[in-house]
């Protein structure tokens, strides 16, 4: 087994072999210590004796080694009855609902501040390391480090039990997997543009909320945006992992199998009942995936869809997007003073690379070369930042 492919199939197995765990013992600290410990002996083993089935060896190491902490936790505590329970020769079984899922599920406790929710799950179920975390969130990793301690502390004290969450709780846990793919498909850091590894569990792990929630029309709208979203990953970024806008993306490369399945989910879903956020933005997703060319793209469809988008989840971001959308449909001069309300996104990049595309449009050079740049300074990752200057360096400097 390579070293490249044993280090994707481990960080695959990681959660399943947590979730595992903490549904039979619970413990989350120590259940991810073991975890940890069993992934640190596959690394070693595996390339001279690979095992036959690689999710089980995992299960089994870190269900002796989870053993091993748990007597040595429950003797400080003297709590020597509990241990008759955990025996060595019982690994704990993977039923039918993904644990990775469930484990899921327990990361967007209620108790949690959504930033907490995120961050643990993107640990816990995204694999990532903290210092990742710690960049997605702009924080030193050993503040993340002591974030993440205080939420499993906050769900160890809960007693909240390792199962499905009601129905009361199911949004919170789409709301983590639609920041999940977020994440994924537009890095917050890094040299990178997207994350696809991160991007895919979130795509898999939506699928198996939509096969636990069948009746939940925006789960369905969720997986719908996320697959219609994705299709156009491969068009994104060029051979030297420069990034390409859509509307100089080639679009024989976009997934149309992907399209075909976003496209027949939300074409189900809309007629079913008053859409929600996802729904919406599912569309919206469509109405650009089905346009042949950037040209063709209907952008008066897409500006009503963002009205009622703002309807429903009002927000700086859906403001920006909406304010593109009348640009589009209608120019850049009916556009741009939409942008005049959004000073809370002043910090953000995306304000300033649409001001700066919105002005080009308008014919005021300067001013857009002067927005490219200031979006450059805020950007993230490394392809964006190339693209921005690269735009700016594209428009002469009249104070030259």
């Amino acid at each position: 087994m390579g070293t490249f492919a044993a280090g994707d199939l481990l960080r695959e197995l990681a959660p399943q072999v947590l979730g595992a765990l903490v549904r039979r013992y619970g413990h989350f600290d120590l259940a991810e210590d073991a975890v940890q410990e069993a992934l640190v002996a596959a690394v070693r083993q595996w390339p001279a004796d690979p095992p036959a089935d690689p999710r089980a060896w995992l299960i089994a190491v870190a269900a002796r080694r989870l053993t091993d902490l748990l007597r040595a936790e429950q003797a400080r505590r003297r709590r020597e009855e509990s241990v008759v329970r955990l025996d060595h020769a019982v690994p704990p079984q993977i039923n039918d609902v993904d644990d990775s899922l469930v484990l899921l599920f327990m990361c967007c406790h209620p108790a949690l501040k959504p930033e907490a929710q995120l961050a643990l799950t993107l640990r816990a179920v995204g694999g990532l390391s903290t210092a990742e975390v710690a960049r997605a969130f702009l924080v030193p990793p050993e503040v993340m480090a002591r974030r993440i301690g205080r939420a499993k502390q906050r769900i160890k004290a809960s007693g909240l039990p390792f199962a499905l969450p009601p129905q009361a709780d199911f949004a919170l846990v789409l709301h983590v997997l639609y920041l999940m793919f977020n994440e994924g498909y537009t890095a917050t850091r890094g040299d990178a543009l997207h994350r696809p590894d991160l991007a895919a569990e979130a795509i898999r792990l939506t699928r198996l909320a939509c096969r636990l929630r069948p009746d939940d029309l925006e789960a369905a709208g969720l997986l719908a945006l996320m697959l219609l979203t994705d299709a156009r990953r491969e068009a994104r970024t060029a051979a030297d992992g420069s990034l390409v806008p859509m509307e100089s993306q080639d679009r024989s490369l976009w997934n149309a199998a992907q399209i075909a399945e976003g496209v027949a989910l939300i074409t189900a879903t809309l007629p079913r009942g008053v859409p929600g956020p996802y729904q919406l933005q599912a569309a919206i997703a469509a109405v650009h995936d089905e346009a042949p060319s950037a040209a063709a793209t209907d952008w008066p469809q897409i500006e009503a869809l963002y009205e009622l988008l703002l309807r429903c989840s009002p927000g700086p971001v859906v403001a920006l997007n909406h304010a593109v959308a009348v640009a589009m449909a209608r120019g850049p001069a009916a556009g741009l003073p939409l942008l005049d309300a959004l000073a809370t996104l002043d910090g953000d990049h995306r304000l300033h690379t649409v001001r700066a595309h919105l002005l080009e449009m308008s014919g005021d050079l300067p001013g857009a070369r002067a927005a490219f740049l200031r979006a450059a300074g805020l950007a993230g990752t490394l392809p964006q930042r190339r693209y921005l200057n690269a735009r700016a360096a594209a428009i002469p400097d009249h104070r030259a």
